[in-house]
């Protein structure tokens, strides 16, 4: 697969990404860095409110460098666009099966399963 669209650009005056080594904070003037996103919300702080925008991400990079942040993900979901009925629904229903597998292989498929759930939920 390869990126198909740009899904969101503006200009961010702080940024939360859910790197696989946890929540990493992004303001003006950080240290260049690439890193590895985990399934999990990514959060901006637009730069002309001090309310944030949600993002559920499933996984991806994230390249920081000279002011400017460029995400790429395998999939994106604004958290405006999640229906909360549904995404508590799957939430549920992904943990309980997780918690009844315990074949390993299964038990993988449904953890990544249960890791979108709950991003979706939160």
């Amino acid at each position: 697969l390869v990126p198909d669209r740009v899904f969101w650009k503006e200009k961010a005056k702080e940024i939360i990404l859910p790197t696989l080594n946890g929540q990493m904070g992004i303001l003006k003037n950080h240290i260049p860095i690439l890193t590895g996103l985990d399934i999990g919300v990514l959060y901006v702080r637009t730069l002309f409110s001090n309310d944030w925008v949600v993002f559920v991400v499933m996984g991806g990079f994230a390249l920081v460098n000279n002011n400017k942040v460029t995400i790429l993900v395998n999939e994106a979901e604004s958290g405006s666009n999640i229906d909360s009925a549904e995404a508590e629904q799957t939430f549920l229903s992904s943990k309980a099966s997780l918690d009844l597998v315990d074949n390993t292989k299964k038990k993988l498929e449904l953890e990544s399963q249960f890791k979108k759930a709950r991003a979706r939920y939160q």
